[in-house]
């Protein structure tokens, strides 16, 4: 077998080593991703590098097959599409389409607040991407705005999938943002894809306030403020809004919007009311920021961050599908 596995992407046969390595957009626990360009063309990519020796030693390995077993099931706009994956002798390589807008995150910590119709149309996306994804059985488990990505046209796709996982009845790890976290995956009761309509509500306090609904520095005691759910609302959100979030902030799973129905019941909550679903999936909403793009390049709305050093040279090993034995 060969030492250099190829790969169809754009019609051609490729390697890693025919990926051009240029900025950073990005660093995390496991690794970091680059913006990539196939050698020769003028198309981009992000290229999603996780060390494998982080990933052993944090026990890791049934995410990270878990994250591109899922990337491999969308196929929808609210996701970035999956192209390729690689293995070297350290690093695994997740090849994915590049999404030139930035974090949600930045856009909001930018703005310090949304106005109302801003969040609502950041929430109906959302909810159309946990309606893609809870008919497959898989629950997100990390929903926050640093894992929403806004594309060339001002629309959401939903990154990220390391704990994301096909929940047929209930799991029992504790994974996820804590600010962001379900009382019942706190408590080890078992959760399954409800935790995201709870995340939801957080991200749409989030947005409308500035800050989650529960925040301490302390992990300990931010987890007991999840539990209690002493839930404050400011009277400056929309009354809507403040009755959506109430309804998905809620401790008792099958009290919680969306328990129910998924997807639909929460569709038809008030504060989406007008809203025409079928135009959202097929991203036919105007968006309510479009970032300037300059060139395919541009990385002008993602924060700059040092380049690795020494720059990778990977020694590549073989495999079609390098996950599968990892």
């Amino acid at each position: 077998m060969s030492q250099n596995p190829r790969l169809r992407l754009l019609g051609r046969d490729v390697t890693l080593a025919d990926l051009e390595l240029l900025s950073t957009l990005g660093v995390g626990t496991f690794g970091r991703v680059r913006l990539c360009r196939l050698r020769g063309d003028t198309q981009v990519f992000a290229l999603k590098i996780l060390k494998k020796s982080v990933i052993l030693r944090l026990k890791q390995v049934d995410h990270i097959k878990d994250e591109k077993k899922v990337l491999e099931l969308l196929n929808s706009p609210c996701f970035p599409r999956l192209h390729a994956s690689f293995q070297s002798t350290t690093c695994l390589y997740l090849l994915v389409e590049y999404v030139m807008g930035g974090e949600l995150f930045k856009r909001l910590r930018s703005a310090g607040t949304f106005p109302n119709d801003v969040a609502l149309f950041y929430a109906t996306e959302v909810v159309v991407a946990f309606e893609t994804l809870h008919r497959q059985s898989i629950a997100f488990r990390d929903l926050k705005p640093e894992n929403l990505l806004i594309d060339r046209y001002g629309h959401i796709k939903m990154v990220d999938f390391g704990f994301a996982k096909v929940v047929r009845d209930k799991t029992f790890t504790l994974c996820g943002t804590p600010e962001y976290l379900a009382p019942e995956t706190i408590e080890h009761r078992g959760h399954d894809v409800n935790v995201d309509w709870w995340a939801l509500g957080i991200l749409v306090f989030e947005m409308l306030v500035g800050h989650p609904p529960f925040f301490d520095d302390n992990p300990y005691m931010l987890y007991q403020k999840v539990i209690a759910c002493d839930l404050h609302i400011p009277e400056t959100v929309h009354r809507h809004a403040a009755s959506f979030i109430s309804a998905l902030v809620v401790p008792d799973v099958k009290q919680r919007l969306g328990y129910r129905g998924d997807a639909e019941a929460v569709k038809n909550h008030r504060w989406f009311r007008g809203v025409d679903f079928e135009m959202v999936a097929q991203r036919e909403i105007p968006a309510p920021w479009v970032p300037e793009i300059e060139s395919e390049d541009d990385v002008s709305n993602f924060d700059q961050y040092p380049d690795s050093s020494p720059p990778e040279q990977p020694r590549l090993l073989a495999g079609v599908d390098p996950f599968a034995n990892f």
